[in-house]
């Protein structure tokens, strides 16, 4: 079990990740957003590392606050934030507004595999990487 501060904007709780893609690493900072199904990474980040969204052959649909958007699905070498990783794994790659503080959305679909507590309070999240599911 681990500790980590986050950094605090407002009311919002930012995190930084690591991804790794063919041709380079990135460090993005990361929205923690429980209402997001998906990790979703800035175009920009993706393009940097080799991991081209044009190239992408799958697409899903998403709801965001202006309607339903298709987004790309990219598959990095490496993505790894609060201390987990997940080896050849898939993010939805997106533009951001110009001036956005961060690079991007952690969702539940990074969240969902590992036991985890978000205190909004104390601006910490408190993760085990072992997966939340029970052995038999």
């Amino acid at each position: 079990m681990r500790i980590y501060k986050v950094q605090r904007i407002g009311g919002l709780m930012i995190v930084k990740a690591y991804l790794k893609g063919p041709e380079a690493i990135a460090y993005p900072k990361l929205l923690i957003d429980t209402g997001s199904t998906y990790t979703i990474i800035a175009q920009e980040i993706l393009e940097s590392i080799g991991c081209s969204p044009a190239l992408a052959e799958e697409r899903k649909r998403i709801v965001t606050a202006s309607g339903y958007e298709m987004l790309p699905v990219v598959k990095v070498q490496r993505f790894s934030c609060l201390g987990c990783s997940v080896e050849n794994g898939h993010v939805l790659a997106h533009t951001f507004p110009f001036g956005t503080y961060v690079d991007g959305l952690l969702g539940m679909d990074f969240l969902q595999r590992f036991l985890i507590d978000i205190r909004p309070f104390s601006g910490e999240v408190i993760l085990r990487c072992e997966t939340g599911k029970k052995k038999n």
